[in-house]
């Protein structure tokens, strides 16, 4: 039976749900294991809100991914089948009902390498992502009117924490990037952090969330996270040049869309209670005013 770490237990998803899914967790995984004649091979890992063990199967070195079932699993289950293993984590079997996945092994992530060689990796999976789009799935222009609609009231609930002014720059590009020609495949999520060393490609995507339109859409998330470890904004800029560069991008779309992600996530942030990210969301958007 598994052990459950107490840094997965105290993660903030469980703080007012899933205290039922956690006690039947290790007995379920073993279930699992079972089911898909799986052998644990090593030290648990885990997320936010997933745990992944390291099994075998016959010899092979796979990986067992258990999270809350629901409509997130379900869309997982989907992005991964849709990439099908092009610069993205390859499945092998699904249970969405048990929010069970059995993935390829890999490696160390790549919050592990240095910064400047990181920003390149990143873009060029940004790229490689970009197969035809699920034409079902949501659009990056949905996303923007949807949430440009909302921006001021968020601002207002969550005391006004910046400049008027900046709220209304930001609404004034909803519009264009309401607009685009783009209908490739995003990953809704990606940084550092979601990517690892893999066997058949140097580096694979995991947990990806899949969307359509702008590849530039969640380009601002790996600059929000990587702001406290550059010494300078120049820095972060450089950065940006770079992931242009590597992802094949429209610098002035990609401009736009930071600004607007990043306004979007700073609300979304406060509003959630959280402390560092607004802080780092503001330190982006001064420097791409």
């Amino acid at each position: 039976m598994i052990e459950l770490p107490s840094s997965f237990l105290a993660m903030p998803r469980w703080w007012n749900e899933g205290e039922e899914w956690l006690t039947a967790l290790p007995m379920a995984a073993q279930e699992q294991c079972e089911r898909w004649d799986l052998r644990l091979d090593g030290e648990l890992a885990h997320g936010s809100n997933a745990i992944v063990l390291p099994v075998r199967r016959h010899g092979e070195p796979l990986a067992l991914r258990m999270s809350p079932p629901g409509r997130d699993v379900t869309e997982q289950i989907h992005a991964l089948r849709w990439w099908d293993g092009r610069g993205m984590v390859r499945l092998l079997e699904a249970d969405p009902d048990r929010g069970a996945m059995l993935l390829e092994r890999l490696g160390s992530s790549l919050a592990e390498v240095p910064l400047d060689e990181a920003v390149g990796i990143l873009g060029g999976l940004m790229r490689r992502l970009a197969v035809p789009a699920d034409p079902m799935s949501l659009s990056t222009a949905e996303i923007v009117t949807e949430r440009g609609a909302e921006l001021e009231r968020d601002w207002e609930t969550s005391g006004r924490p910046f400049d008027v002014a900046w709220l209304r720059e930001v609404e004034q590009l909803v519009p264009t990037l309401a607009i685009t020609d783009g209908n490739l495949a995003v990953n809704g999520d990606i940084h550092a952090d979601q990517v690892l060393r893999g066997t058949r490609e140097p580096w694979l995507v995991v947990d990806p969330v899949l969307r359509r339109g702008d590849i530039e859409y969640d380009l601002a998330r790996i600059l929000w996270m990587s702001v406290d470890l550059v010494a300078t904004g120049d820095e972060l800029v450089e950065h940006f040049g770079t992931l242009v560069e590597t992802a094949e991008l429209d610098r002035d779309r990609a401009r736009d869309w930071v600004m607007f992600r990043t306004v979007d996530y700073w609300l979304w942030g406060l509003n959630a209670g959280l402390t560092y990210d607004p802080v780092r969301c503001d330190r982006v958007v001064r420097l791409f005013l």
